[in-house]
C-alpha cells in the first residue's frame, strides 16, 4: 500500500513538473490559434489581428487568427470551450457570445459564466444614436417626442438580432416606454449604407463604425451612450446628460481562454496584452476612432462579465427578444 501511495505521489510530481515546463515554454511549442467568432473585417477581427501581431513580436512563437463565424458568435465560443486548456487557444470576442447569445438562443453548448478563463477586456466603445443628415430629427428630444406620439413609426437599423446596436435600441425604448420599429440587417455595413441613403430613420451604431460619416456630415449624431462625452465627439451629449441614465452602454472586445489554463500562462498573456495596449503606437489609432483602452485584470473582467450577463438577460426578457 505504501509503495502504491509513493508511486501515486511521484506521478503527481511528474505531472506537475511537466505542466510547469510546458507553461515555461509557452507559446513556442506550436502555433497559438486566436479564435474570432465573426467574419474578417469587423471591429473584433481588427482588434484580434492587432493583438496577435504584437503578441508574436513580444512573446515569440506564432499567433494565427482563425475566424469561426456563425450563430451570433456562439460557434466560435463553442470551439474555444472544447479546446484543450494548454494555452494554445485564445478567444478574442465581442460581448455577443459571452453575455447576449446565451439569452437569445434556446440552448448554447457552453456556460458563459463557467466555461472560460477571462483574461481582460481589451477595449470598449459606446454607441451613438445617428440619423441621416437630411433627417427632420435634430435632437434626442425630437426622437423621444415622435416615438411617444407615433409608436412603431420610426425605424431603427441594426447589424442583426441581438447585436449591441439592436439591444441598445431596445433598452432605450424600455426607458422611454415607447417602441420604434427594428430593422435587422446581416451586418453593420449594409445597415449603415441604408442609413446613409435614408432608407431607415436611425440607428445606435458603434462609434468607430460611424465616426467618419459623422465628421463628414453625412450622419447627424444626437446622443452617445458613454458615461461621459467622447473626446472624438465633444459636442455630442450623453444619454445621461439628457436624462436617460439607464441607457449607458458600451460594446467591448475581450480576451478569454479555455477553462483550466495554467495560471502562469494566463498571467503571461495578460501582462503582455496590458503592455501592448499601453503602447502609444497601438492605443492612439484605437482612441482616434472612438475606442477606450480598458486592459482590466482577470478578476475585474470576470466580475464585469457576470454583471453584463445579468443586465442583458433582463433587457432581452423584458423585450421578449429572440434570435429569429
Amino acid at each position: 500500500m505504501r509503495k502504491l501511495v509513493t508511486a501515486f505521489a511521484a506521478g503527481l510530481v511528474a505531472l506537475s513538473t511537466l505542466s510547469a515546463v510546458s507553461a515555461q515554454e509557452w507559446p513556442t511549442a506550436k502555433p497559438v490559434v486566436v479564435i474570432v467568432p465573426f467574419p474578417p473585417g469587423g471591429s473584433t477581427d481588427s482588434i484580434a489581428r492587432v493583438l496577435a501581431n504584437k503578441l508574436q513580436e513580444k512573446l515569440g512563437g506564432s499567433f494565427v487568427v482563425q475566424n469561426n463565424a456563425g450563430a451570433g458568435g456562439t460557434i466560435g465560443a463553442t470551439t474555444v470551450k472544447r479546446a484543450a486548456p494548454d494555452g494554445y487557444t485564445i478567444f478574442v470576442s465581442s460581448l455577443g457570445p459571452l453575455v447576449i447569445g446565451p439569452h437569445l438562443m434556446k440552448s448554447v453548448p457552453y456556460d458563459a459564466l463557467k466555461d472560460f478563463d477571462y483574461i481582460t477586456v481589451a477595449v470598449q466603445a459606446p454607441n451613438v444614436l445617428v440619423v441621416p443628415a437630411s433627417s427632420p430629427y435634430k435632437s434626442l428630444k425630437d426622437v423621444v417626442a415622435d416615438l411617444q406620439k407615433n409608436p412603431g413609426k420610426m425605424s431603427f437599423a441594426s447589424s442583426g438580432n441581438g447585436s449591441s446596436d439592436h439591444l441598445t435600441a431596445e433598452l432605450f425604448w424600455q426607458e422611454i416606454k415607447a417602441k420604434g420599429t427594428h430593422v435587422a440587417y446581416k451586418g453593420g455595413a449594409p445597415a449603415i449604407q441604408d442609413l446613409l441613403g435614408g432608407q431607415v430613420d436611425s440607428s445606435f451604431q458603434n462609434i468607430n463604425a460611424v465616426i467618419s460619416h459623422i465628421k463628414s456630415g453625412r450622419l447627424r449624431a444626437l446622443s452617445i451612450t458613454s458615461a461621459k462625452r467622447s473626446p472624438q465627439l465633444p459636442d455630442v451629449p450623453t444619454m445621461e446628460e439628457q436624462g436617460f441614465k439607464g441607457v449607458t452602454v458600451t460594446s467591448w472586445q475581450a480576451v478569454a481562454m479555455p477553462k483550466g489554463t495554467a495560471p502562469n500562462i494566463k498571467k503571461k498573456l495578460y501582462d503582455a496584452i496590458a503592455a501592448i495596449l499601453a503602447e502609444p503606437a497601438v492605443s492612439k489609432p484605437l482612441v482616434d476612432v472612438g475606442f477606450e483602452v480598458v486592459a482590466n485584470t482577470p478578476e475585474q473582467f470576470a466580475a464585469f462579465q457576470a454583471s453584463e450577463f445579468n443586465r442583458w438577460k433582463k433587457v432581452i426578457e423584458a423585450g421578449n427578444i429572440t434570435a429569429e
